[in-house]
C-alpha cells in the first residue's frame, strides 16, 4: 500500500522547484512502503525560480526494521528541461523576451565545488547559528554565491549581521529593524497615501513652494508639517524616484510586475525620508534594485541596501562646485599615475586626467558595464574580498567602535577578504572599500593600447570606454584589479 502526500505552491509562470523526500519503511518482505512527496517553490512575487525546468531531489529512506538500521541515499533527478541544473541564470532571473536581443550575455555560471551552494552555506553555521564567515569568503571569492542564497550572504557580507551572533540574537535584530522601518513608512504615508499602496507616483506632488499640484491623481491630507522644507524637498523628489523607477531593469519580468516597482519606489521613498542629508539621486535606484529582487520582505530588502548605501553614500553627494565622487576619481588619478604613467599622461593631455568619464562606473558599481546576473556576481566578490569582521560593530556605533591596532593571528586574519586582508597587514587603513576604484583601473589597463592609439580627443575615450558594455568578464575584471592593487601597493612602497 502506497499513501502519496503532495504540498505543492503555484509559482509565477508555472515555474518549479521542489525537494520530494521518499521515505521507505520496508518489512522483510519489502511489501509495504510510504513515499511522501513535498513541493516547494517561490510565490508569484519573486523572481528567483525557473521558468522552463523542474528541478527535483529526492531523499531516500530505508527503514529495515529486520536489521535494526537505517540506509540514507540522496539523489537528484532532473525532468524536462532543467536549465536550473546547468547554471542557467535566466531561470533564476528570467529577461523579458523582446529585451533579450538587448541585454549583455551572462558570463556567470555557477559551478560545483566553487560557488557557494545552499548546502554549503546551512552547514556554515552551528548548532547556535554562529556562522563561519572564513570558509564563506573562502568560496565566495573562488565562484560567487548561487542565486537562491544570494540575499541571505548579502545580508552578512553587508554587515548587517555579525556573523558571531546566534539565529535568536539575529531573529531580535530583524524583528527591530522591521518594526522601524514599519514605523518610518507610515510617517511617510500620513503625508503621502500613495505609499505601501502598490501604486507611485511619477508626476510632481507639489511645486517648489510645496504648494499642491493639481490633477496629480494624489489626494494628499493636511498636515501641519507642509511647509517643512524637509518634507517639501522630499516631496520633489518622489516622482524622480517614480521616473527611474520605471527605467530600473525593465528587461527584467520582475519589473513587469507594478507591485514591484512600487515596492522598489516605497524602500527609495522611505530611505530619502530618513537619510534627507543627501537625497534622492540617480543611481540609487540600480543599487536597491537588487535588494528588492532577491529579498522577500520589504523591511530586509530596505536594510539590506541601507548597508550598501553606506559603502558608496559618499560618491551621491553633489553640490554646485563638486561631486562626492570626485575623491574616488581623485584616488584613480593617483592609481594610474603610478601603474602606468604613459596612459596616464596621454589621458591628461586629453584632459581627461580628472577620469570623469569613470562617474557611472563607479556610482552604480559597474551595474551598466555587466548583465543583472554579472554585476551581481561582481558586487558579492566584490563585497567578500573587502569584507572585514569588524563592519558591524563599526556600524552599530555609529564609527565610534575603534579596533586597536595588533599583531593579528591567522586564524583572525582569514576572517578579513583577500583585499581587505592585505590592506590590514601592511597598515592600509585609507584603501577601505576602494576595489571599484582598482576594478576601473584594470578596465584602462586591458583597453591601454587602443586609448593610447586611438584616443585623440575626450570623445573617443568615451567611446572607447562605452564599447566595454556587455564584453567584460566580472571575474577577470576582479582578477585585474587584484594585479593592479598588488602593483600599486609595491610601487607605492618604494
Amino acid at each position: 500500500m502506497t499513501n502519496e502526500t503532495h504540498t505543492l505552491t503555484h509559482a509565477q509562470n508555472s515555474k518549479l522547484s521542489f525537494f520530494v523526500n521518499h521515505n521507505l519503511p520496508r518489512d522483510s518482505n519489502n511489501s509495504n512502503r510510504q513515499i511522501d512527496l513535498c513541493f516547494k517553490t517561490l510565490d508569484s512575487s519573486d523572481s528567483i525560480v525557473s521558468d522552463s525546468s523542474i528541478a527535483v531531489q529526492i531523499q531516500q529512506h530505508f527503514c529495515c526494521s529486520s536489521e535494526n538500521h537505517n540506509i540514507h541515499r540522496r539523489r537528484s533527478i532532473s525532468f524536462g528541461n532543467s536549465n536550473n541544473a546547468n547554471g542557467d541564470m535566466e531561470s533564476y532571473f528570467p529577461v523579458r523576451p523582446e529585451c533579450k536581443a538587448d541585454v549583455p550575455k551572462t558570463r556567470f555560471k555557477p559551478k560545483v565545488g566553487k560557488t557557494l551552494s545552499e548546502r554549503r552555506w546551512n552547514a556554515a553555521f552551528d548548532k547556535d547559528g554562529r556562522l563561519d564567515i572564513a570558509a564563506v569568503l573562502r568560496r565566495i571569492q573562488r565562484g560567487g554565491i548561487h542565486p537562491l542564497i544570494k540575499g541571505a550572504v548579502w545580508e552578512f557580507l553587508l554587515g548587517c549581521y555579525d556573523p558571531n551572533s546566534t539565529t535568536e540574537e539575529r531573529e531580535n535584530l530583524r524583528k527591530k529593524r522591521r518594526e522601524q522601518y514599519n514605523s518610518w513608512k507610515e510617517q511617510c504615508k500620513k503625508i503621502v497615501p500613495i505609499i505601501g499602496t502598490g501604486k507611485f507616483a511619477m508626476t510632481p506632488l507639489v511645486d517648489e513652494d510645496g504648494e499642491l499640484v493639481e490633477n496629480n491623481g494624489v489626494v494628499e491630507p493636511e498636515s501641519d508639517a507642509e511647509s517643512d522644507k524637509k518634507v517639501i524637498q522630499w516631496k520633489l523628489s518622489l516622482h524622480q524616484i517614480g521616473l527611474d523607477v520605471v527605467r530600473t531593469d525593465r528587461a527584467l519580468v520582475f519589473y513587469e510586475n507594478e507591485a514591484n516597482q512600487a515596492k522598489l519606489w516605497d524602500i527609495l521613498a522611505v530611505y530619502i525620508w530618513v537619510d534627507d542629508d543627501i537625497g534622492y539621486v540617480q543611481g540609487m535606484n540600480d543599487i536597491c534594485s537588487p535588494m528588492v529582487i532577491l529579498l522577500k520582505d520589504e523591511a530586509d530588502a530596505f536594510w539590506c541596501f541601507e548597508h550598501a548605501m553606506r559603502r558608496v553614500r559618499e560618491n551621491f553627494r553633489s553640490n554646485a562646485t563638486s561631486m562626492g565622487v570626485q575623491s574616488q576619481l581623485g584616488i584613480l588619478s593617483q592609481v594610474m599615475r603610478v601603474v602606468d604613467p604613459k596612459l596616464h599622461q596621454h589621458l591628461e593631455g586629453l584632459d581627461g586626467g580628472e577620469y570623469l568619464f569613470a562617474i557611472r562606473m563607479l556610482m552604480v558599481l559597474f551595474r551598466r558595464e555587466f548583465s543583472f546576473v554579472d554585476a551581481l556576481y561582481l558586487w558579492e566578490v566584490m563585497w567578500a574580498m573587502e569584507y572585514n569582521p569588524n563592519m558591524f560593530a563599526d556600524y552599530a556605533s555609529n564609527g565610534s567602535h575603534e579596533v586597536v591596532a595588533t599583531k593579528l593571528s591567522r586564524k583572525v586574519l582569514q576572517q578579513y577578504g583577500k583585499y581587505e586582508r592585505k590592506n590590514v597587514k601592511i597598515g592600509r587603513t585609507d584603501q577601505k572599500s576602494l576595489l571599484a576604484v582598482f576594478l576601473v583601473a584594470g578596465v584602462l589597463e586591458t583597453k591601454n593600447k587602443k586609448l593610447l592609439n586611438e584616443a585623440k580627443g575626450l570623445d573617443d575615450v568615451a567611446q572607447i570606454m562605452g564599447d566595454i558594455t556587455g564584453s567584460l568578464d566580472a571575474k577577470k575584471a576582479l582578477t585585474e584589479a587584484l594585479k593592479i592593487h598588488k602593483k600599486y601597493l609595491n610601487k607605492a612602497r618604494n
